[in-house]
């Protein structure tokens, strides 16, 4: 038995696609001239990358969609601000990506570079394997 989700059941899924996004920008295979879409891992990482670089009310119709991650790149690089930022990530990823169970959300500040490096990680509903990605955020003068 696997223990390290011990909520979850075991049992192996044949690997299929599951979820499926289509592309921002709607481009065409080059071999097939159908849409290109990003599907399983994929999918889901593209949803939460587009989460965390949208901001609240930019969404028409859906306004509370988004995270304020940009209010917080403009404080001091203190460990209350890394706290804050590693918060407001958990709960959008928790509240908009149903598709993903966050384990751990990682901030590490380098105050030379001005830089954030944020490790996202998450096991995907259908997957018995965790998923990890890494953001780097930073602000733009």
């Amino acid at each position: 038995m696997d223990t390290s989700f011990p909520d979850r059941k075991t049992t192996a899924l044949p690997k299929t696609e599951y979820f499926s996004d289509f592309l921002v920008n709607l481009d065409a295979h080059p071999d097939n001239m159908q849409v290109v879409k990003n599907i399983n891992e994929k999918a889901v990482i593209r949803s939460i990358r587009n989460l965390l670089f949208t901001n609240k009310y930019e969404r028409l119709f859906q306004p509370d969609i988004g995270c304020e991650i940009n209010k917080i790149l403009f404080e001091p690089l203190t460990p209350a601000s890394v706290s804050a930022l590693k918060t407001v990530i958990e709960t959008t990823i928790q509240r908009y990506e149903p598709r993903a169970g966050l384990l751990e959300v990682i901030v590490t500040p380098y105050i030379e570079q001005n830089l954030l490096v944020v490790t996202i990680k998450f096991f995907i509903s259908n997957s018995q394997q965790p998923v990890s990605f890494t953001v780097q955020l930073s602000r733009v003068r």
